[in-house]
């Protein structure tokens, strides 16, 4: 199966290092805006050092809601900080790279992409055939996204 291929981006109303500390913060375990769709744990290292790895739980119901549980690793490849976050998935349901890029806008917001080119693997390659896992991943991110730009706007208050 071909990887996706998937761009998701947002404006964030806060400039690119309170987006970058959320991101970094969230993937460490913090469990304040990708929830319900997403948790993460840190396995080893830091998610902003080449290396780092980070435990990925998919909720595809919500947190403690039941539903199916996709999980997958991401490990650091390379980092920018404050501007970018190359990862590869190399364990789990998926596999393959994905880009987190922040620009920094005039106006003191921040676009925030994932691009998300990983592919389905395992048992999650066959469900992948029947459901659209593109727009729920697609989904959830821009959810996520949204969420993130409430709890930033929360932060500052």
């Amino acid at each position: 199966m071909t990887p996706y291929d998937l761009i998701d981006e947002a404006v964030i109303d806060a400039p690119a290092a309170a987006v970058w500390d959320a991101l970094i913060t969230e993937f460490r375990g913090a469990k304040q805006w990708w929830v319900p769709h997403n948790t993460f744990a840190t396995v080893s290292g830091s998610p902003d050092a080449v290396g780092g790895e980070v435990a990925v739980t998919v909720h595809t119901k919500g947190v403690d809601n039941g539903g199916l549980k996709l999980r997958f690793t991401a490990r650091t490849t390379a980092v920018q900080p404050g501007r970018r976050l190359d990862i590869a998935y190399v364990d789990g349901v998926f596999r393959g790279p994905s880009t987190f890029t922040l620009e920094p806008l005039a106006d003191g917001r921040t676009r925030l992409a994932m691009h998300f080119t990983a592919r389905p693997h395992g048992w999650l390659k066959l469900l992948s055939k029947v459901a659209d896992l593109g727009a729920e991943h697609s989904r959830g991110t821009l959810a996520a996204f949204a969420s993130l730009n409430r709890h930033l706007a929360g932060v500052a208050a």
